[in-house]
């Protein structure tokens, strides 16, 4: 058994020695010519189980540039086809060759990792593996995070989002990593460890990443002055210069208020000020400060709503915010969540909530071009996203019109099976004072 795992490590790392330049190791056309050149046939000939066990073993070679094209060989298949068979054999060992080449490898090879161990999260679910990936994983990644490029830590912060999110079962640990995030961007003073000041677009990755697991907290759970904290240090990020931090910012509030925890949070401030408890002044000043608050953010994003376009401004990125901050503002001054649709395929996933927003927008962010494929077949993505697509089931060519109603009925049992994890999704958004946002802010 030694013998061949050596030989299988050693054709491995011959076949992805092949070019010393990894420019381009996850080009799907690399792929190809590097499946042909290695088998000398027709790339419909080839093993692709064999592929992964080659690729998976080459993650064990020195050279950095081997482990490189391995793991963009592994990002590869992961995106066009969903490995269940081949993470239930391999799911341990992938996962600690990855953790490796994130202690050892280069900027590019912790990239590579970071994203194949997201991978493989959602490739296995949620469930005993999820939680053994997240549990190894966590302390490497927060160790990574402290040094390295402005790419690795990016590539680090999205690992650990994707993989709390599907591997956390206790608001304990989906806070952990929400406070490594929360520290990299604005770390305690008094720190005896000198940080490097983050680059504007960590800030912007860690804001959404924190703001991603946000969406499966219960706000309740944070204490005021963690949310007095946030929602302090989110204002100021929207006076920032950077597009990309306003936006990962507005987003960030708009699950806040969509959660309903400002306004608990100043409901909860008012009864003390009121005299629920013997607090003096500063709970009174607390109600203040965030009425204040309230107000300063209703302007700033009435301001970023209707920004006019500066020097050098991409007309994208401009309508972006603009369209992102329209409908904050709506939210806020009405309480009207903006409902959202994309096709996939034949058929179409939904948002009706900011929760569902962001977490659809994160994911398909994550997933690139693999998302399709994963919205069509994985069943945790289409668990959490509340999509069912019709083909996994019957054709749509040979569906009546009944079974098609029958189908789509929100009583049929396909829906009411995904209506178990929604359920605690929405349950966030209950308390939602609507339209009282703008009523409030000038209250006293």
């Amino acid at each position: 058994m030694g013998k061949r795992n050596k030989n299988q490590r050693k054709n491995a790392a011959m076949m992805l020695d092949s070019d010393d330049d990894s420019s381009s190791v996850s080009s799907s056309s690399t792929m190809r010519s590097d499946r042909m050149s290695v088998f000398g046939t027709e790339e419909v000939e080839f093993n692709k189980d064999t592929l992964l066990d080659e690729a998976v073993d080459a993650l064990f070679e020195k050279r950095g540039a081997t482990r490189e094209k391995a793991l963009g060989m592994i990002i590869d298949a992961f995106n066009n086809n969903l490995q269940y068979e081949f993470v239930e054999k391999k799911c341990v060992t992938l996962l600690h060759q990855c953790l490796n080449c994130i202690k050892k490898g280069s900027s590019k090879e912790i990239c590579l990792a970071s994203h194949t161990i997201g991978l493989l999260a959602l490739t296995v679910g949620s469930g005993d593996n999820a939680q053994e990936i997240l549990e190894d994983s966590i302390t490497p990644l927060s160790q990574a995070l402290k040094s390295g490029s402005e790419l690795s830590k990016i590539a680090l912060l999205e690992c650990l989002a994707i993989i709390t999110f599907i591997g956390a079962n206790d608001p304990e640990v989906i806070e952990k990593s929400m406070q490594i995030m929360w520290q990299l961007v604005h770390p305690k003073l008094g720190s005896n460890v000198a940080t490097a000041k983050p680059s504007t677009a960590v800030i912007a990755a860690a804001v959404s990443a924190w703001s991603f697991l946000l969406t499966t907290m219960d706000g309740w759970r944070l204490s005021p002055k963690l949310w007095q904290e946030s929602i302090s240090y989110l204002s100021g990020l929207l006076d920032k210069d950077d597009r990309s931090i306003r936006i990962a910012a507005g987003e960030a509030l708009a699950v806040i208020f969509d959660m309903g925890s400002l306004d608990k949070f100043a409901a909860e401030a008012k009864g003390l000020s009121d005299g629920s408890l013997p607090e003096g002044n500063k709970s009174k000043d607390g109600f203040s400060h965030i009425q204040g608050l309230k107000a300063k953010i209703l302007n700033q994003v009435r301001d970023l709503s209707v920004e006019a376009g500066g020097k050098g401004s991409a007309k994208k990125d401009l309508n972006n915010q603009r369209n992102l901050f329209k409908d904050v503002l709506e939210f806020l001054e009405y309480g009207y969540s903006p409902e959202t649709s994309m096709k996939i395929g034949l058929d179409t996933v939904q948002t009706s909530t900011w929760t569902e927003l962001i977490q659809l927008n994160y994911l398909r962010h994550f997933l690139g071009g693999g998302f399709t494929k994963h919205m069509q077949e994985n069943e945790f993505l289409q668990d959490v996203l509340g999509f069912t697509p019709t083909k996994k089931h019957l054709p749509r060519e040979r569906m009546s019109n009944e079974e098609k109603r029958m189908y789509r009925s929100p009583n049929s049992a396909l829906n009411k099976a995904r209506t178990q994890l929604l359920n605690k999704q929405r349950m966030q958004s209950e308390g939602r004072n609507f339209g009282q946002f703008a009523i409030n802010v000038g209250d006293e």
